[in-house]
């Protein structure tokens, strides 16, 4: 019942905006509705690098709060990638790149998972689908990883930038793939696990103070996922520059 209303609310949100609905009719694709509370309020972006596409829901969400931004997004299958391009297309401002964020560009193996949101360059542990079910692996294939710099240059980043990662345990990895451009980002966003989802991934403090180390200070702690005896699994955290705060 709990997913039922979810859904149901999930659905009521997306519906009233055109851009979302059409996403939703024409490529089945539901806009990340439940980021809005955060990206309401990180002021008039002028560009988003999103990592970890997939069919582009969070990018949904990002043209529809920042109309005027750039929007470059990373998703290194092609299926989903091939969702993104349709939603997108012709969408000026939007640019896709087949490959995974990493700290070596070259090619890897990444483990795919029954649900594609749910495959990662790490293996897929039986956790993940205990918790996540039907999210088990189904398979293998090779993709291209590359470094953030390889498709975005100094200077060519508008400020205020935010930095968002949905990479299902390699949030460092990519984040070490991203740290030479690192500084010219106001914001970062990144989903990031306290239980092994996938075999040997950083842990959120891990990030934390990775992230931290680098300048960025913990601004918020958002969709929290429980396990059924109330131990936090997941959630999606919020760092900020010193000069940046929540309403800006």
């Amino acid at each position: 019942m709990k997913h039922l209303i979810a859904k149901v609310g999930k659905l009521a949100g997306i519906l009233p905006v055109p851009s979302w609905r059409r996403a939703l009719l024409r490529q089945h694709v539901a806009a990340g509705v439940e980021h809005a509370g955060v990206l309401r309020h990180l002021g008039a972006l002028r560009m988003v690098v999103d990592v970890g596409a997939n069919r582009g829901q969070f990018a949904l969400a990002a043209r529809h709060f920042f109309p005027q931004a750039k929007i470059v997004s990373f998703e290194p299958l092609a299926g989903p990638a091939a969702v993104y391009r349709a939603v997108f297309a012709g969408d000026a401002r939007t640019t896709l790149v087949e490959a995974a964020l990493g700290p070596q560009s070259g090619e890897a193996m990444i483990h795919l998972s029954a649900r594609d949101d749910s495959s990662s360059l790490l293996s897929i542990t039986a956790a993940q689908n205990a918790l996540f079910s039907g999210t088990a692996e189904v398979g293998t294939t090779t993709i291209r990883v590359e470094r953030l710099t390889e498709h975005v240059q100094v200077g060519t980043i508008a400020a205020p930038a935010l930095l968002k990662l949905d990479v299902q345990g390699f949030e460092l990895q990519a984040l070490i793939g991203c740290e030479d451009l690192l500084e010219e980002f106001a914001w970062v966003y990144a989903e990031c696990s306290f239980v092994e989802l996938y075999a040997g991934q950083a842990f959120a403090d891990e990030i934390i103070d990775w992230l931290r180390q680098r300048g960025f200070a913990l601004r918020g702690v958002y969709h929290m996922v429980y396990d059924d005896q109330g131990r936090a699994v997941q959630a999606d955290f919020l760092f900020g520059r010193p000069d940046t705060r929540i309403g800006d």
